[in-house]
């Protein structure tokens, strides 16, 4: 009887094997992508996976699923696609924060840089310094006079961690010598909210998700973060020519899959993004969002992370943004009336003397 079952036997380990030769032989991707993004829905980091999502389903066959995942300044997110499964289904949308955390923590529950497969950038996004429209400022030499005038009395709106709204404000403060304390919010679009609202009086935004709020006169544009002048708001001047020169927090947005991804996968992915960023109507709409598109290789996204991750170290330290995160401040308990903030006589005259920007507010 055991004869008869030995050639039974053989034909079931060479279809096992036959089967997992047919699984691995099969193309990818054959099922849905997760994507996980960094933010909140709503800031501008949710609106470029959108984008991406999009393309990057119609180059590949298969849904990319956005998988909103914030907190934690982006740890949470970062984690998680830290310990996915290798295998090219789980990827993430991440931003300048992955170059700004290993700095303000001690310890991350992943590395930056080994625990990760960099796919490619994706854009290059200003971040603009917004400012209500009822505080009396009208540029940045203004909004610095009003600082020094009444230290501790503005407050600024940040995100996530790290992020663009964080990291530019603390710049500036070193840079001005100001004392202009912080509120954090969940997201971009807690930000945006507060500044409007005037729970907070000033905050860095990224471009798209700042211009149409802009563009309602609901906020004021005075400077931007980039080291140089945007085309979508050409007569905005940077913070640099503003009086403080150096000054450069331009964003950028990424795809970075688990350690361990295999290369082919890694290639296939990177060649979609490649083509999205490439595709001139793509690139033109994302430039009228505020937004460069640009992507690279592999290689040269990981040797972008690392000299992004040093430059940032040597920031924190000059700010002193790790230590400041001990005694963060809260809205419920550090947010100023609008009320006890007045402009000195000086920015009083020089805002019957300044003009208006391109676009109300």
């Amino acid at each position: 009887m055991a004869m008869k079952l030995m050639p039974v036997a053989g034909a079931i380990t060479i279809g096992v094997a036959a089967c997992a030769h047919c699984a691995i032989a099969q193309p990818y991707p054959n099922k849905p992508i997760r994507m996980i993004v960094i933010s909140a829905p709503g800031g501008s980091t949710d609106i470029l996976s959108r984008a991406v999502g999009k393309s990057m389903t119609e180059t590949l066959g298969q849904t990319i699923v956005l998988d909103n995942k914030p907190g934690g300044g982006g740890i949470i997110a970062t984690e998680t696609t830290a310990k996915a499964p290798p295998d090219g289904y789980t990827i993430l949308m991440s931003n300048t924060s992955h170059s700004v955390l290993p700095s303000l923590h001690a310890k991350l529950p992943y590395d930056p840089i080994r625990d990760f497969a960099p796919v490619s950038l994706v854009a290059l996004t200003h971040s603009l310094l917004l400012v209500n429209p009822q505080l009396p400022v009208k540029n940045v030499k203004e909004l610095i006079d009003l600082a020094r005038a009444q230290p501790g009395k503005l407050n600024y709106a940040s995100g996530t961690t790290g992020a663009s709204a964080h990291f530019g404000a603390e710049l500036l403060k070193l840079m001005a010598k100001v004392n202009i304390v912080q509120v954090p919010y969940k997201g971009t679009a807690g930000q945006l909210t507060a500044l409007i609202a005037n729970e907070v009086q000033m905050s860095f935004v990224t471009m798209p998700s700042a211009l149409p709020h802009i563009g309602a006169g609901r906020l004021r544009v005075i400077a931007i973060g980039s080291p140089r002048r945007s085309l979508t708001l050409p007569d905005v001047p940077t913070v640099a020519e503003s009086g403080l020169p150096g000054f450069d927090i331009g964003a950028w947005n990424g795809i970075l899959a688990p350690a361990g991804t295999p290369p082919a996968l890694i290639a296939k992915l990177n060649a979609a993004i490649v083509k999205m960023t490439t595709d001139p109507a793509t690139k033109e709409h994302a430039s009228s969002q505020g937004a460069e598109l640009i992507s690279d290789t592999p290689q040269e996204f990981t040797a972008y992370i690392k000299a992004q991750i040093a430059r940032f170290a040597q920031v924190v330290k000059a700010t002193g943004m790790r230590e400041a995160r001990s005694s963060k401040c809260f809205a419920t308990r550090c947010a100023v009336s609008p009320r006890s903030i007045s402009p000195p006589a000086r920015s009083r005259a020089h805002t019957r003397k300044s003009t208006r920007g391109t676009f109300p507010g």
